[in-house]
C-alpha cells in the first residue's frame, strides 16, 4: 500500500521511543518498525494524521516514509474520520481498536510517586526502605505511592521477602502505611534456573518454550532466566497465588517489569508481542500497577512509564520527555509517567558531583504536570539547598493544580482521550503541528517546560484565544510569545490557562 501525503500533512504514533522524530512529514525519510515491538517502551500498530486519517494493522506493520509517501503492507487498514483533524483520527481509531477500559488507582495522581531503585539499587533492605520513606517526610515531601524495587526477594520466581534483608516485612509495611504510603513491590516474569520454582514450572509445562520445545532461557539485563508463560491460565494462577500472599501481608500493588517482546523467542506457540500483552493483561487486575513496556496495550487501565532515560539534556534524556509523552498519549497510553526525575539510569547518581542540579530541577518542572510525577533519587541527597527548593516548588505547582489534574483524569477514563495532548490535538490548523516541546493537560492548561541548559529566553507558541498567564490576561492572535521570568509558574515552567 502506498499512502500519499496530503499537502502539509503530518503523522504521529507507533513506537513511543520515536517521539523525538515526530511528527512524520512528507520530508521524512525513515522506517517505523511496528511489526513487533523492538523497543523497551510502549508500541502500538497505529499511525495518526492531522488530516483525520489513521493507519492500523492487527498484526503490526512496517511503514517506510520516503518521497512524500508512506509505504506499508496491503493488509494495513487506512481509515478516515468524519472530523479531518488529529483529534478526529485519534477518536475514530480508538473507538474501533482500543476503547478505554478505565484507569489505574487515583493515588498515583494525587501525590508524587516514589521508587527505591536509585537509592538502594540491588541492596533493597528493610532498614533502607524505611530510611528512604522517613526521609521523604522529613524533607517536606508529601507521602504517596512507594515502590520497593528489584532486590527484595531471594531470587526471581521466589516471590517472598528475603528474610536476611527484610527480617520483619509485616512490621515494615505497617510502618509505611502509618506514615501515609501505599506500597508496591517489583515483579517480573523471569524465573531463575536451577531453583525449586524452575523445576516445578518446567515439569508442569508453564515456562515459555523455544521452537525446539524446550524451556527458553533469555539473556536479559540481570543475566539468564526462564520466562513464566502468562498465556497459560495455570501459570497466571501460579503467580497470582504467590502475589496473594504478599497482598495479605500489606502489599497493595506491583511494578510489573520485564515483559519486553525482545526477550521472548521467535517461532514459539505464540508471538513475542502476544507474550508481552499477556503480561500486561495479568497486571490489569491490580489497580496499583506500573509497566515500562507493552505491545498493543492501548486503552488499558495501566500506569505506563517512559523507559529509563539518561541523566542528560539530550534526546536520550530530558529532551525526550515531552515528545515521547505526547506519543504515549496518542497511542492509547494516557496514564503516563515521564521516567524517574533526573533519569532512571542509576549510575549517574552514585557520586554527588555527577549530578547536574539544574537538569534535576528542570526535570521536576517538566514532570510536575504530567499525569504521574515519580521520584527515585532522593532530592535531599543529590541536591544543594537552592536546587532542592526548586524541586519543592515544582511539587507545589502540582499540588496547586491537583483538582484540575484529577478532573482531566476522570474525563480521560470516561472518554479515552489523552490527558496530555499535543497543541495540534486541541488547536488544529493553527501552525503548531511541529511543536513537540510544549503540551496541553486536557484542553485548558498549556505547559511549556524549559529543557535547555543555561536557561535564557523561552519562546512559546500561544494559540489563538484568551489566556491567563500568572495574574495577567493575554489575548493571543496565535503565534510565538517570548516568556519572561516573571511569567513562569516556577523556575523554567511556563503555564497558561485557556479562558472562555
Amino acid at each position: 500500500m502506498q499512502i500519499e501525503f496530503l499537502p502539509g500533512e503530518a503523522w504521529w504514533g507507533g513506537a513511543v521511543c520515536g517521539g523525538v522524530d515526530q511528527p512524520y512529514t512528507a520530508a521524512s525519510r525513515c522506517t517505523a518498525q511496528l511489526e513487533q515491538n523492538p523497543t523497551p517502551n510502549q508500541c502500538m500498530p497505529l499511525l495518526l494524521s492531522d488530516r483525520g486519517r489513521w493507519l492500523w494493522a492487527d498484526g503490526g506493520f512496517t511503514a517506510r516514509f520516503e518521497g512524500g509517501r508512506i509505504l506499508c503492507p496491503e493488509e494495513g487498514e487506512l481509515g478516515e474520520a468524519a472530523e479531518p483533524t488529529l483529534r478526529g483520527a485519534y477518536l475514530a481509531a480508538m473507538g474501533r481498536h482500543f476503547p478505554p477500559q478505565g484507569a489505574p488507582d487515583r493515588r498515583f495522581f494525587t501525590a508524587p510517586v516514589y521508587n527505591t531503585w536509585i537509592e538502594l539499587t540491588f541492596d533493597q533492605t528493610q532498614a533502607g526502605v524505611l530510611a528512604y520513606a522517613r526521609g521523604i517526610l522529613e524533607h517536606g515531601f508529601a507521602p504517596g505511592v512507594l515502590m520497593i524495587d528489584d532486590g527484595w526477594p531471594p531470587y526471581y520466581g521466589r516471590w517472598r521477602f528475603d528474610r536476611e534483608k527484610f527480617p520483619d516485612p509485616a512490621a515494615m509495611l505497617a510502618e509505611l502505611h502509618a506514615l501515609g504510603f501505599a506500597v508496591m513491590v517489583w515483579a517480573c516474569p523471569f524465573i531463575t534456573p536451577d531453583t525449586q520454582e524452575y523445576r516445578e514450572l518446567e515439569q508442569k509445562g508453564l515456562l515459555v518454550k523455544n521452537s525446539g520445545g524446550e524451556a527458553h532461557i533469555a539473556h536479559w539485563w540481570n543475566g539468564w532466566s526462564a520466562l513464566l508463560d502468562m498465556t497459560r491460565p495455570k501459570a497466571c494462577a501460579w503467580l497470582k497465588t504467590r502475589l496473594d500472599t504478599l497482598t495479605a501481608l500489606g502489599v497493595e500493588g506491583f511494578k510489573f517489569d520485564g515483559g519486553d517482546s525482545l526477550y521472548y523467542p521467535e517461532g514459539g506457540e505464540v508471538s513475542p508481542d502476544a507474550h508481552s500483552r499477556a503480561w500486561a493483561h495479568f497486571g490489569e487486575q491490580y489497580a496499583l500497577n506500573e509497566f515500562r513496556v507493552t505491545a498493543g496495550a492501548g486503552g488499558r487501565p495501566l500506569l505506563q512509564r517512559l523507559c529509563d532515560k539518561d541523566h542528560s539534556w539530550g534526546e536520550t534524556g530530558l529532551a525526550a520527555l515531552v515528545p515521547d509523552a505526547l506519543v504515549q498519549g496518542l497511542t492509547g497510553h494516557p496514564f503516563l509517567c515521564p521516567d524517574m526525575i533526573g533519569g532512571g539510569e542509576y549510575q549517574s547518581f552514585l557520586q554527588q558531583d555527577a549530578v547536574d542540579e539544574e537538569l534535576f530541577v528542570r526535570w521536576a518542572e517538566a514532570a510536575c504536570l504530567m499525569p504521574v510525577m515519580q521520584f527515585s533519587a532522593a532530592p535531599w541527597r543529590v541536591l544543594g539547598p537552592k536546587a532542592l527548593a526548586g524541586v519543592k516548588a515544582a511539587a507545589a505547582v502540582r499540588a496547586a493544580w491537583g483538582d484540575y489534574l484529577l478532573e482531566t483524569l476522570d474525563a480521560c477514563a470516561a472518554t479515552g482521550e489523552p490527558m496530555l495532548r499535543p497543541l495540534e490535538y486541541v488547536f488544529p490548523a493553527q501552525g503548531c503541528g511541529a511543536i513537540n516541546d510544549q503540551f496541553m493537560l486536557g484542553d485548558r492548561l498549556l505547559a511549556a517546560p524549559l529543557t535547555r541548559k543555561g536557561g535564557g529566553p523561552r519562546r512559546v507558541f500561544l494559540p489563538r484565544g484568551v489566556w491567563q498567564v500568572g495574574g495577567a490576561t493575554l489575548q493571543s492572535p496565535g503565534g510565538e510569545h517570548v516568556v519572561t521570568e516573571g511569567e513562569c509558574a516556577c523556575g523554567g515552567l511556563f503555564l497558561a490557562w485557556r479562558k472562555g
